[in-house]
């Protein structure tokens, strides 16, 4: 039988909402303050998924300028009704703090494609709402509920409330509290599914760290408080299952193959530890972000779902009996000349959609105009791309002029506005147009080559610039020819572009490390960058098959990448 290899959405794809219409399965998940909003993807074996178009891909249907990193879509839920795609989706404003300023918003359309129609607000009482479409037509909007009361916990219990198809709103009147979790605190993510005469309500628990969970209750009502937990364990935990290759699975979704097998994505982290650390204290660094993972459901004699198993989930997961084989890419390597004047759905922007205040593409270049600083929340000329494996080299060859330090144009690995390092060329008093590499370590900044920054030749007219990221660490080198590389002296720790460090200092810690393009020219001059010839090349580091490199692929979360054969 054919094997489902996880994660099956490698790099960040955190909270999956999976449905299945007709014979081809669909995931969303979050993109938080990544621009555009929700990422799709579509499959007809579970195993090999393609990339859609994203949904939220104007102004109109998401406004995230100024947005606080972190912020923006969080778990959208997508489902299926009524001959159209139903997508809820949340955009929050405010992270840290007693308050969670929040406005969720639902959208329609009859193709996954689009076009998605303008949003219509819901409300804002909590974050990770899902619509649950009951067999009798009416329909209701679960979800968290926030709670700002300091002598309260914040997160209030799950809240159902019917939605009036007629005129499109909630009904506020009929909300009430159905379930209020469990001792270990914290639920979110709530879905409804209607099966052998219950409703069954999937509740994420225990935050979305290696504490995470996903318990199971079920009632034959909808009724307030009406909602019983699971006997024993929870459904899915990897909390008492520290050596095992997936980490953190909890908050996600359940679907059914056409010939009734069930099966469950969640979200899912592959940490890493420095050789002199400990594996329990720190239990790792995620540096790809929250993945997407999947498992296969049974039910029990007494009606419960069940991972098979048990409850800390496989690596390897049979693949539905049904499953039609799909066509997709190998990995996720990118190659880009720029050639058509929109950019590939790989690359994404923060906040604002890409438009000319930010540049242009086409011609065999992407134009950036030079705005804010990496750390700027409004004005930022930034395109990015996820990683999505351990290891892998990014080149890109730039074409820039600057007069002035305040101008940088480069390559970038980035998490978010506190958290980066840079690669760029700018320049300097002392000789002139020159090559440096900076950090941002929780907003403090770093230039690492200083007065022997790197000169630029006279009229050099290219620099070509790569990262090479090596799970643990990375580094960037310089070519003024595009074949001879050398190594700029500067060797970085990639624990900072992750999930788990972000933590330490900042509440905001669901997305992961990108890289990208840059141009920054804070003088306000607005000086224009040209990047071409990029390319993102993965390195088969991604948990392998068994002999790929010589070695047996385990469950384990040692030994099973090939960390010395790259």
């Amino acid at each position: 039988m054919s094997k489902i290899q996880n994660p099956i959405l490698p790099g960040f794809n955190a909270d999956p909402s999976i449905i299945r219409v007709d014979d081809t399965y669909y995931i969303a998940n979050s993109t938080f303050e990544w621009f555009p909003g929700v990422r799709l993807h579509a499959s007809k074996d579970l195993e090999h998924w393609n990339l859609l178009p994203s949904p939220l891909s104007t102004s109109t249907l998401l406004d995230m300028r100024g947005n606080v990193s972190s912020g923006g879509i969080w778990a959208p839920d997508l489902s299926y009704a009524d001959g159209k795609f139903w997508l809820v989706y949340t955009d929050v404003k405010v992270t840290e703090g007693a308050f969670k300023d929040m406005t969720n918003y639902l959208t329609t359309a009859t193709d996954i494609n689009g076009p998605w129609s303008d949003p219509i607000k819901l409300n804002g009482v909590g974050f990770d709402a899902s619509l649950f479409h009951d067999d009798d037509g009416r329909k209701y909007l679960a979800q968290q509920t926030w709670d700002h009361r300091e002598y309260n916990h914040p997160f209030d219990g799950i809240t159902l409330t019917e939605f009036d198809t007629q005129t499109m709103k909630l009904r506020p009147q009929t909300a009430r509290t159905i379930y209020n979790g469990t001792p270990v605190k914290l639920p979110e993510g709530p879905h409804i599914y209607k099966e052998n005469g219950y409703y069954y309500l999937f509740i994420a628990q225990g935050g979305t760290v290696f504490a995470h969970q996903e318990v199971v209750a079920r009632s034959k009502t909808l009724d307030a408080l009406s909602f019983e937990t699971a006997p024993g364990e929870p459904f899915i935990t990897n909390f008492d299952t520290p050596d095992h290759y997936l980490q953190k699975q909890g908050h996600g979704s359940l679907v059914s193959t056409p010939s009734g097998e069930w099966y469950y994505a969640s979200l899912v982290a592959r940490p890493w530890n420095h050789h002199n650390e400990s594996s329990r204290d720190p239990r790792g660094w995620c540096t790809l972000g929250r993945e997407t993972s999947i498992q296969k459901v049974y039910w029990d004699e007494s009606g419960w779902p069940r991972v098979e198993g048990g409850h800390g989930g496989k690596t390897f997961v049979d693949a539905p009996k049904d499953a039609i084989p799909t066509e997709a890419p190998a990995d996720h390597s990118q190659a880009d000349d720029f050639t058509t004047p929109t950019l590939d759905l790989n690359w994404n922007t923060l906040r604002v959609p890409f438009t000319e205040a930010m540049g242009r593409t086409g011609n065999s270049k992407l134009t950036l105009v030079g705005q804010g600083s990496l750390a700027n929340t409004h004005d930022l000329s930034l395109v990015a791309r996820r990683w999505q494996a351990f290891y892998f080299d990014a080149t890109v060859r730039v074409k820039f002029n600057p007069f002035s330090y305040q101008q940088m144009a480069g390559l970038t690995n980035y998490y978010n506005d506190s958290h980066w390092s840079f690669a760029f060329v700018t320049w300097n008093e002392i000789n002139g147009h020159v090559i440096e590499v900076s950090e941002n370590n929780r907003g403090n900044y770093t230039s690492y080559l200083k007065n022997d920054a790197i000169k630029i030749p006279e009229g050099t007219e290219y620099v070509w610039l790569r990262t090479k990221v090596r799970k643990e660490s990375y580094t960037y080198e310089y070519s003024f020819d595009g074949k001879n590389f050398v190594e700029i002296p500067v060797t970085l720790d990639a624990a900072i572009l992750s999930d788990d460090y972000i933590l330490q200092s900042y509440g905001g810690f669901f997305t992961g490390a990108f890289v990208g393009l840059a141009a920054v020219d804070y003088s306000g001059y607005e000086l224009e960058a040209e990047f071409s010839q990029f390319k993102y090349e993965e390195l088969g580091d991604h948990l392998l098959a068994d002999n790929t490199y010589g070695f047996k692929a385990s469950e384990s979360r040692f030994g099973d990448a090939p960390e010395n054969n790259m």
